[in-house]
């Protein structure tokens, strides 16, 4: 059996993406804001619809006249690489660094930041399903059936025999926004990994999936060099949204788990809009919390924004690992520990490149679980807000460590029988 291991979640470096020596890659951030708490409330399509029709009406109005003078200043080679993004109304471009202050000046513009990259992680890796309580959800019905489940990884491997047959399959269930694969793909492995976590089925003769009657989509974060972008991590947020563009339709995923997070330790709420509206249209970010421990104070953002969900993680023995970050995190005006909650995620058996299987260790890991859980309970209590999975996540959780919540293990390890039996 071959062994890897990812070391590290996957970090965001503030690192331009400079295209060449006089031009930059920047996101301009307009000053509007859509009031998706001011949205009337509805069922989970028509609130869906009207988050995402908001969304589109607000970044419309706010970015009429910027749209122009890029449009002008495109025809002239000034400007290329426009990309909208509603979801946080925004504008990504590449530009020279002239027009990109004359930008910076105009008065409905809020900021122009650098469009960072990010590098896929090299390195550690798996977890235990009967630790997660995961089998005994199975013995009432619950595999997830019904649900869709989404990964913001380095992609997946559609052809691996535990993942094919549980892609939603389609256009709508497969975004890479550098536009290097049409269907599925994942040249890291990383992706492949925590997707067989939530959805895998035992096509190796074991179990590796929480969820393995689920249904998943994907968006792949990183290129095949292992960069990311700010604004294409923005563009995924934004197809998660709406993934056909069509919002009468709701092919949005129910669940979506996030294992990368920002190089430099504290906070930075780049993405807390993309997360927001995530929470708006009913889906509960999961994050890995991020493998900065042992010490006090070392949580990574978007883990610790206060639109996320964070999960650490602990090995076999309910023994938190040393590399799982620790709170405190006032990040955004978080209240509560960081993280949420832990989870198992050392030496974990799943899904591999080129239908092989590995074993993994790190919150990378550990988070997946999480998002696993959350499609079986969905699968038989439909329609649970945001507020209320997450809630339930932290009633249900196993309390370890000093009595009460703490900084190091969070409300606990992830019990998805007593999750259940929280969630209203």
């Amino acid at each position: 059996m071959r062994s890897l291991a990812i070391v590290l979640t996957m970090l965001l470096t503030s690192v331009v993406h400079a295209p060449g020596p006089d031009r930059v890659a920047v996101v301009v951030y307009l000053k509007d804001r859509a009031d998706l708490g001011a949205v009337p409330p509805g069922d989970r399509r028509l609130r869906r619809q009207r988050v995402v029709g908001e969304l589109h009406r607000v970044a419309d109005r706010a970015q009429a006249s910027l749209l122009r003078l890029l449009d002008a200043e495109r025809r002239r080679g000034v400007v290329t690489g426009v990309r909208r993004l509603w979801n946080v109304n925004a504008i990504a471009l590449t530009t020279t660094r002239e027009l990109a202050d004359a930008i910076a000046r105009r008065p409905e513009v809020a900021s122009v930041a650098a469009d960072e990259t990010a590098f896929a992680p090299v390195g550690q890796i798996e977890v235990n399903l009967t630790q997660s309580g995961a089998p005994g959800l199975w013995s009432l019905g619950l595999r997830g059936t019904g649900v869709v489940v989404a990964n913001v990884d380095t992609g997946v491997d559609v052809t691996h025999p535990d993942l094919a047959a549980r892609w939603r399959g389609g256009p709508n269930s497969w975004f890479d926004p550098n536009g290097e694969h049409v269907t599925p793909a994942d040249v890291s492995g990383h992706g492949t990994w925590t997707m067989g976590v939530m959805a895998g089925g035992d096509a190796s003769g074991a179990a590796i999936g929480v969820a393995p009657d689920t249904t998943w989509i994907a968006a792949k974060a990183f290129d095949d060099g292992g960069v990311a972008t700010t604004s294409g991590l923005h563009a995924i947020f934004q197809w998660l949204l709406d993934p056909d563009g069509d919002p009468a339709t709701d092919d949005a995923p129910d669940v979506v788990n996030n294992s990368w997070a920002f190089s430099a330790k504290g906070c930075n709420l780049t993405f807390e809009p993309d997360l927001a509206a995530l929470r708006a249209i009913g889906i509960l970010p999961v994050f890995a919390a991020g493998n900065g421990g042992p010490y006090a104070a070392g949580s990574y953002s978007p883990a610790n924004n206060p639109s996320a969900f964070s999960v650490g993680v602990v090995n076999g023995a309910d023994t938190i690992l040393s590399m799982s970050s620790r709170g405190p995190s006032t990040c955004g005006g978080r209240t509560g520990v960081f993280p949420d909650l832990v989870a198992s995620g050392k030496d974990i058996w799943t899904s591999d490149l080129y239908g092989m299987w590995t074993t993994a260790t790190g919150t990378s890991m550990a988070a997946p679980h999480v998002g696993g859980v959350l499609a079986l309970l969905l699968s038989g209590k439909p329609g649970r807000t945001p507020g209320q999975q997450a809630a339930a996540l932290v009633a249900g959780a196993h309390d370890l460590g000093v009595p009460g919540p703490d900084n190091t293990y969070g409300a606990g390890r992830l019990d998805a029988v007593a999750t259940w039996n929280a969630l209203p």
